[in-house]
Formats: structure tokens, sequence, C-alpha cells
């Protein structure tokens, strides 16, 4: 969260808390900054928050809209009539048994008095409110400095992010409480000493004086109350107990020591109330182990998950188990230390929770939402390798695993267990960099030559393609319409006489050998050639190769709007037309057999022809590419060997191919637009940066500005001998907003002064 700026107002401190005459307020501040962003900005935040809105408003009615018994499942099976939190026996037995603690089991009891209808309205408001509040708490302790769009922007980048993710969507779903617990966490985590706790040692005053400061001042929450938040966190999900030793590592030890005894009140008094089912709970399923769904299914995340998945049973997997949990969670913890002495508040609960995931006994989709937060970690020196991280996460988190790797079998493991993966890269390896590294918040910009990041191209290529194939398989397929627009177009042609489709269809069907090859070619070509050249231009000519990109991405676009708004049947699904499918034969048109297309592939999709439009654009990378003759004579061929193919197998028509050539055309132009915006943007982007950077005044040592600013940046202040002090952080300062494009709401301001008054070796401030 941001630090507390006071600034002395007539009635005495200022801190901004409510509207005032005089625009004080962080509600006029947030309008002030609004509209210094430009139209621009202005318009795109104005479309953020727009668009958080609306996928809200889907979700609530996505939910309330379902039938009774489809609604909220988990929660009106517990307790509903038969539920097992409205009989009077264990909350264990059963068909149905409840999977969270007994103190979660106690807090919804008084539920059940509630009419089913009222209750489910409610509880999907209330769960609206509690996800609302966690991207908000998340977008607010982003690590800085953060420019002022980007401390405007998050806050709803951050509710679309959780909108859209698997996580919350399930917790909707299931009617889960999933996001309370760790709602609790984050706020006794960020809003309590995470801000300001000073803890020292008791006895003498050399212990107080050396007491550790891992945290920025003005935490509005003390260390008992943030400990009572998430040690009732820990009561509602035990797993969380991992955030007890960081809060004690971290010199929190008085909130961790009030964590911990929270989580003993609140299970040692269920006991009491519920001894069975405690002892059911905590010794017979030793803390919830086997409750619910089977451990083994792809669904649970968890390192017990997938160690049940790879066979592992009793003795064995139990002991193997034990030591991954204690290796993975010390290592994480280590971690997520040195990152929140480091400032990085919200990385550090990140890192922490996807331990928590790893460690449970199990991790449900509902569980998993501690890994989405792992966003707010950056790693790589240039602007491209910033972006890999946080897309992956977000691709994993918002996408089913089949979405991220092809469909072959060596590769369907990483897809099944793609939120592991993202979990314990994030808490043990992934290198994240701390906020003294060069280039925290300036990585180095790539230029139009630089070559782009691999993964990163692979992720967005395979996204790419999945989606490329999940329009193309739900855009309207329906018989009669296409048919329609078949007639549609095969009279155009007549008029236009350029109905040489049945010529071409006729001629191979006759020609046995230019049938099978024509079959060949139409399998093969159309994703081999492609794919070819952009390995070449990304190996050999990385500046051609994002040109090339954009221009085949443009396209394809284009292309999936029109199977959208076009559905269009090939010659050879048009009845009575006379065309046969040369590769599966002629056909039940009312119940159609194309093998293992039938099901993937959406029949009707046929303008434009994107094989005609992609070998067009292979033919131009040639001509761009080389000027050899030869291969240039074979670049022409393509494209046109590609449209007497896609007519010979009365696949396409001959304006099918002219969609092709349309959209690759308006691919090209859509390139060289970018180009251009990109070329115009770049100076201006280099005159900010030279503005940014003030020369060094008289009488500063550079060597001292540097050491300064350094400390700044890590989130300590400078020590005496230029240095900067482990665990320190210097004093925040009153700034006005938006103060050279930057705020420093985020983090922890640069010193006002020596960090102690015995302290002259500092560089002084300047008035």
């Amino acid at each position: 969260m941001a630090a507390e700026t006071v600034a002395d107002g007539p009635k005495g401190p200022d801190r901004g808390g409510k509207w005032g005459p005089d625009g004080s307020g962080p509600w006029w501040r947030a309008v002030r900054q609004w509209g210094r962003l430009g139209p621009r900005s202005g318009l795109a935040l104005a479309g953020l928050w727009a668009l958080a809105l609306a996928l809200a408003a889907r979700q609530v009615a996505a939910v309330l809209r379902l039938p009774q018994e489809e609604r909220l499942v988990d929660l009106f099976t517990w307790l509903g009539d038969n539920g097992v939190l409205r009989l009077h026996g264990s909350l264990y037995d059963g068909n149905e048994p409840f999977t969270g603690t007994p103190f979660a089991g106690l807090v919804l009891k008084p539920l059940t008095r509630a009419a089913e209808q009222g209750l489910g309205v409610i509880w999907t408001f209330g769960t609206l409110l509690l996800v609302a509040a966690l991207g908000i708490l998340a977008a607010r302790a982003l690590p800085g400095p953060v420019s002022r769009r980007t401390a405007l922007c998050a806050p709803p980048a951050a509710l679309i992010l959780l909108a859209l993710s698997v996580p919350v969507r399930n917790t909707f779903h299931l009617g889960q409480t999933s996001v309370l617990p760790m709602l609790l966490v984050l706020v006794g985590w960020l809003l309590g000493g995470a801000r300001g706790e000073r803890e020292t040692t008791a006895g003498t005053a050399a212990a107080a004086g050396a007491g550790a400061v891992v945290a920025r001042p003005a935490a509005p929450l003390g260390a008992r109350t943030s400990g009572l938040l998430i040690g009732i966190a820990c009561a509602l999900q035990p797993a969380t107990l991992l955030f007890l030793p960081l809060l004690w590592f971290t010199g929190r030890r008085r909130a961790a020591v009030a964590g911990a005894g929270t989580f003993l009140v609140c299970t040692l008094a269920t006991w009491a109330v519920m001894p069975d089912d405690s002892w059911t709970y905590w010794i017979h399923h030793l803390a919830g182990t086997g409750l619910g769904d089977p451990a083994d299914a792809t669904a649970n995340q968890s390192l017990h998950g997938v160690l049940l998945r790879a066979g592992l049973r009793g003795p064995a997997e139990v002991v193997l188990l034990v030591v991954l949990v204690a290796g993975i969670g010390w290592l994480a913890l280590r971690r997520a230390v040195r990152y929140a002495r480091d400032g990085q508040w919200l990385l550090a609960a990140a890192i922490t929770g996807c331990a928590v995931v790893l460690a449970s006994p199990v991790a449900w989709q509902h569980q998993q939402l501690w890994v989405l937060l792992a966003v707010a970690g950056r790693v790589g020196r240039r602007t491209g390798d910033r972006l890999v991280w946080p897309v992956f996460v977000a691709m994993v988190m918002t996408l089913d695993g089949s979405a991220l790797v092809p469909k072959i079998a060596v590769f369907g493991w990483l897809g099944d267990n793609a939120v592991l993966l993202a979990a314990l890269l994030a808490a043990c390896v992934i290198p994240f960099l701390r906020r003294d590294a060069a280039g925290w918040d300036a990585p180095e910009p790539m230029t139009a030559g630089s070559r782009p990041n691999l993964m990163l191209e692979l992720l967005l290529i395979r996204v790419w393609y999945w989606a490329y194939s999940y329009v193309r398989g739900h855009a309207p397929d329906s018989r009669s319409l296409a048919e329609g627009h078949g007639d549609q177009i095969m009279a155009a042609e007549s008029f236009l006489h350029i109905d040489i489709e049945h010529t071409f269809n006729s001629l191979a069907v006759r020609t046995p050998w230019l049938r099978h090859a024509c079959d060949f070619y139409y399998s093969t070509f159309h994703f081999l050639v492609p794919i070819a050249l952009l390995a070449w231009l990304y190996v050999r000519g990385a500046g051609r190769y994002r040109g090339a990109r954009t221009a085949l991405g443009c396209a394809t676009l284009l292309g999936l709007v029109g199977f959208w708004l076009y559905p269009l049947a090939p010659p050879r699904l048009m009845p009575g037309a006379g065309f046969v499918d040369t590769a599966h034969g002629p056909q039940d048109l009312s119940n159609p057999d194309f093998g293992a297309l039938t099901e993937l592939s959406n029949q009707y999709a046929a303008m434009p022809s994107l094989h005609v439009g992609w070998s067009l654009w292979c033919a131009v990378i040639v001509f761009l590419l080389t000027r050899n003759v030869w291969l240039r004579t074979l670049g022409a061929l393509y494209p046109l060997a590609t449209t007497f193919v896609v007519m010979s197998t009365a696949n396409h028509y001959v304006l099918d191919a002219v969609g092709g050539v349309l959209v690759v055309t308006v691919g090209f132009a859509a390139q060289r637009w970018f180009d251009r915006l990109r070329a115009r943007r770049a100076p201006a982007a280099r005159d900010a940066g030279s503005a940014a950077t003030p020369a060094p005044q008289d009488g500063t040592p550079d060597e001292e500005a540097t050491a300064t600013g350094t400390a700044a940046a890590a989130g300590r202040a400078p020590s005496p001998d230029g240095g900067t002090a482990e665990g320190e952080v210097p004093r925040a300062r009153s700034a006005a907003p938006g103060e050279d494009g930057v705020s420093r709401a985020a983090s922890a301001p640069s010193p006002l002064g020596p960090p102690r008054s015995g302290d002259r070796t500092a560089p002084a401030r300047r008035e």
C-alpha cells in the first residue's frame, strides 16, 4: 500500500482521508492525475475501468442465472437440506463431506438459517467485493517508483486479470471461501508491520537501537491486529501458517506471536466445541488430506497431487513429500525475506503463497490464486524480457493447460501441471530483480533490429494458434446459413465468369496421382512453410521477423473475423453442385465424417482462404529477403500452386482466394502503420529520457549521488560510509501529485537528509 503522506492543514495534520473544498483528498488527487494523463491515456484508463466493471457484471450474471441446483455447488451442498453443516452428525461423514477446517465449518454453520435464494445473491456479491478488495490492495502494493499512468491503470488491470483467472471463476461457481483467508493474509501483511512496524529486542537500549526495520512507515494496522488477521486466515486455511515464520524472520515478531496465538485459540476453541470433527480433520485426515475429490486429480496442483499422479503411494510418497515441502518452504522463505527487505512486499507474499500452494495437501483451482500475485516480480534487463514472466503467469492462470502446449503426448504433462510449475518457478527459481538492480525502473529498450525474446514468442504463437483454432471451431456453423452464402458466392462467380472450381476438381478426380499430390499439399504445407520462414527470420533477420510476424498476425485476425461474420460452405459441402471431396470421398451432408477433423474443425470456415493468404505472405517475405531469381520464382509459384490445390480439392472458391489476398494486403498495411507509429514515438521517448536525467549539480560528488540514488531504489537508507544499511528504510516525505511524472505511492522515497543526526558524511539536502 501507499506510504501515507501527511501535510499540515489549517486544522491540523491532513492525511487526505476525505473530500475537501481545496481538493486535498485522495479522490480529488485521483481526478487531477487522471486529467493530467492526456486524452489518449485517459480514454484508455476509462476503457480499463469499463472492461473491469463489465467482467464483474458478467461473472455475477453467470452465477445468478444458473438454476438453483447448479449454482454455488459446494456451498449449497454443505448448507442444503441434507448438507453436513445442517445435520447434527459429523462434518466429514457422508458422500459429500465438508473439506474445510472445523473452524471454517463453525463459522459457516449460522448460514444454514438463511434462505437459499437470498444467501446465493448475498454470497455472490460478497465474493465480488472480496475479489475487488484483493485486486485494489495488490495494485496499490506494487513496488515503486511507479509512473502516474501505472498507478492509475494498475487497479483496473488487476481487477480484469482477477476476473479472467480460473481460480476466481471457479470460486464463484463453487461458492468456496478461499478468497477470504488470502485477503486476510494480505491485509495483515501489507497494511500491518509491512509498512513500518519497528520491532526491537527486549532489553538494552543498544538492542533497541539495532531494531530491524524491514518495512515502510506509517502502518495503519498494529502488530497485534495484523497478527490477528493472519492467525484467523491460518485457522481457515492451515497451509498459510507459512506466513508466520515470514513475519518472524522479517523482524515482525509481535505480529508472528499474535498470529500463532490466534490460530491456536481458534483451533483449540473449535476442538472444545467439536472434538470429534477436530480429531477427524487434524489427526485422522492429517489436516484434511483425502477429503473431497481424489487427490490425484489433475485439478490438484500441490506436490502431493503430482506425486500421486506419478504413481507414488504409501510411505515412500510421504517421505519424499516431507523432504520436498521442507526444502521448498525453506528456500521460498529465504527468498521472500530477501525481497521483503528490499521493499517488494507483494512479491514476498506471492513467493510465500506459491509455497503454500505447493505444500498444501490439496490445492484445487479456487486455492491457486496466490500464483497470480507473482506477476509483481520483475525479470530481465530488456523491455521485451520483462514481459515474459507476467505473460506466462497470466496465461497459466487464465487459460486451460491445453492452450499452452501443443497437443502432443510428450507436452501433455507440462500442460496438466502448468500451475504447479509456475508456483515452483516463482517460489524457488526465478531470479526476480532487486530494486537496486540496474534497469529496475528503466529496462534497456529493444531496437527494431533486436531479437525478441524466444520464450515470449513461442508462448504468444502457441496461444495465438489456440485462439485461431477456438474461433474457427466456434464460428457459426448453421448449415442453411453456410449453404445460402455458398449459393451467393457461386452466383457471383458465374456472373463474373470465374467459376473454374468444377474444372479443377474434375481434373484432380480423374487423375489419381494429382489427387493424392493435392491432398498431401493441402494438409502439409499450410503450417510447415510459414513456421519454417518465421524460424529462419528469427535466427537470421530479427529486424524483419518483427514486421513479418505482425503482418501475418493481423492477416490471421482478419481471417477469423471473416469466419465469424460470413460462414461459408466450401464447394465439397454444397449439395447438388457436383463437387467431390478428394480427401474423404462423397459425404452424407446431414452427417458428414471427416475423420479426426469432424469434431475439431468448423467445416464452414472458408471465407477468406487463409491457405491462399498465408502462401501469399510467404511469397512476399521471400521477395523481400532475397534477390535470387530461382528463389523468387519459387516464391511466386507457391501462392499460385496453393490456389490451384484449394480449388482442386473443392475446399475453396476463387472468391475465397481473393479474400485471402485481401486480408494479407491489409495485414502488411497494418504492419507498416505500426512501424510508422513506433518510429514517431521513439524520438519522443528519447527526449523524455534525456529530460528526466538532469546533469550533476556543482558541488555534489557523483559518487555520493550514485550511492544515495542506489540506496533509495533499494528501499534502504545510505550509511555513513556511503554504502547502505541493511534492513533500513528512509523516511517518507510529502510530494506533490505526479512530481517528476512518478508516483512514490508504493515505494520508499529518498531520504531528506542523513539517516541520523550525528551522520555528517551523507550528502546534505539541497533546498
